[in-house]
């Protein structure tokens, strides 16, 4: 690991990011905390020059081979951020085992959809405020841990340690685990998604919010005709574009409340995360999805099941940018390399160029840093092209906007002369371009690592 830091630092690499898993570092007992690889990591990228960008990752990591969410170390130089790919993590980091104790004696403090299939990627929102958690509720939980890193680590904030990104859901990422048993491929199945409001809590709030305004029927779980993961939109009663209920009075109720949700969600861990990071002079951030292979149909159905009202008539990320601007976090996305030209070939439905430059739009409106990152692991020229054209669309008109990119990922191949020559080159027109207040890091995974 030395000898690999070590070499980072004499690339022109600025500094490192690490994933901080809860599963592992809280993992037996409750405020039980063992840092004490993390520490030696820092200690480790301090020796060497290097700052480290932590990721407080509250999520299980891995639900299958090809989990899409998979990252491990990503590096940086001075020039520009960008996260690759160095060290493979196992198969699967879990939630701390005695999370799962609670969620075995209580299966409702996970998510469900409406066949009764249970998701332990994330504790289900709808519980967020409830002393679940042997006496604890979870965003309580979240704090602890916040609390106990900020403790741990403060020597090292806002001096080696940066940068703090809050995981806020699957992935990383503030959204529904819509997509958890049957994870679409971005580029060809465009699949829809189920909605993630069938265990208890979240039943409990839908109905108390449907009694409210009273429509008790509305109360009593998901939409009708919302069709299978992958059926086709327009074959369903609620998504299609003519006549669906996604349009309806009651359709805007669920959508609102299912959203509004995920909003509360968020800000309730923005505002513990403010709190307790206030004065360390480290910039916070939180990730969203990126989720475009439905973006060209009028309901947005594989938006809308994440959590995300986005429809051809509503904003959905703006209220995000808001919440994040309120609480001083940049904003994290991906797919900056997908171009709508190739990916349409595939899904005609899909564009990832739209849903980024929406996304970019409201980061610009509400004038937050944006952390941008790729997808897909293997950039031709093309691709890193489209990287500078989005980054341009974001950052072109305004002055020293901060941006930064996060090259995902770092490995062997990436060292091959040509593929190194192309890096390089990508590299000095990002910083050639002077739009950027930007770095590079690496981001560190959790097993083992090679040396280059």
């Amino acid at each position: 690991m030395m000898f690999s830091l070590k070499a980072l630092a004499a690339a022109g690499v600025e500094g490192v990011v690490v994933e901080f898993w809860w599963g592992i570092i809280e993992r037996k007992e409750p405020r039980v905390y063992d840092w004490r690889g993390y520490r030696e990591l820092v200690m480790m990228a301090c020796m060497c020059g290097l700052k480290v960008r932590a990721v407080l990752a509250f999520h299980q990591y891995g639900t299958g081979p090809d989990d899409p969410n998979q990252r491990a170390m990503q590096c940086c130089s001075r020039d520009i951020l960008f996260l690759c790919e160095m060290i493979y993590p196992p198969n699967k980091i879990p939630l701390p085992l005695w999370v799962l104790d609670e969620i075995n004696k209580d299966p409702e403090l996970a998510y469900s959809d409406r066949f009764g299939r249970r998701n332990i990627e994330y504790i289900s929102l709808g519980c967020d405020t409830l002393p679940v958690l042997r006496g604890r509720t979870p965003i309580q939980a979240y704090a602890d841990f916040m609390r106990d890193f900020r403790e741990t680590f403060r020597p090292s904030l806002g001096l080696t340690i940066t940068r703090v990104q809050i995981g806020m859901g699957p992935g990383g990422e503030l959204r529904y685990p819509s997509f958890s048993f049957q994870k679409p491929n971005v580029a060809s199945s465009g699949g829809l998604g189920e909605f993630q409001c069938y265990d208890k809590y979240m039943l409990a709030s839908l109905n108390a919010c449907a009694r409210k305004i009273g429509k008790r029927e509305w109360g009593d779980g998901g939409p009708f005709g919302a069709g299978s993961l992958t059926q086709n939109p327009e074959h369903t009663d609620f998504f299609k574009n003519e006549g669906g209920s996604w349009n309806t009075p009651y359709g805007k109720f669920f959508l609102e409340w299912y959203s509004n949700m995920l909003l509360l969600h968020g800000e309730r861990i923005c505002r513990e995360a403010e709190t307790i990071f206030r004065g360390t002079e480290v910039l916070i951030s939180a990730e969203v999805a990126a989720i475009h292979w439905h973006y060209a149909i009028q309901s947005h159905p594989s938006e809308l099941t994440a959590g995300y009202y986005n429809t051809f008539d509503r904003d959905g990320y703006l209220p995000i940018a808001r919440l994040f601007s309120k609480y001083g976090f940049a904003i994290c996305c991906s797919c900056f390399e997908m171009q709508d030209a190739t990916m349409q070939k595939i899904n005609p439905s899909g564009s990832p160029e739209g849903f980024l430059k929406q996304l970019l739009l409201a980061a610009r409106l509400c004038d937050i840093s944006l952390e941008g990152q790729n997808f897909t692991t293997d950039l031709d020229d093309d691709a890193f092209s489209q990287v500078l054209k989005m980054s341009k669309f974001y950052s072109d008109g305004i002055e020293k906007r901060p941006f930064a990119f996060n090259f995902v990922r770092m490995n062997k191949r990436m060292f091959e002369t040509q593929n190194w020559d192309r890096f390089a080159r990508f590299v000095r027109q990002m910083s050639n371009g002077k739009i950027f207040q930007a770095r590079l890091r690496a981001h560190l995974g959790s097993s083992r690592s090679y040396s280059f």
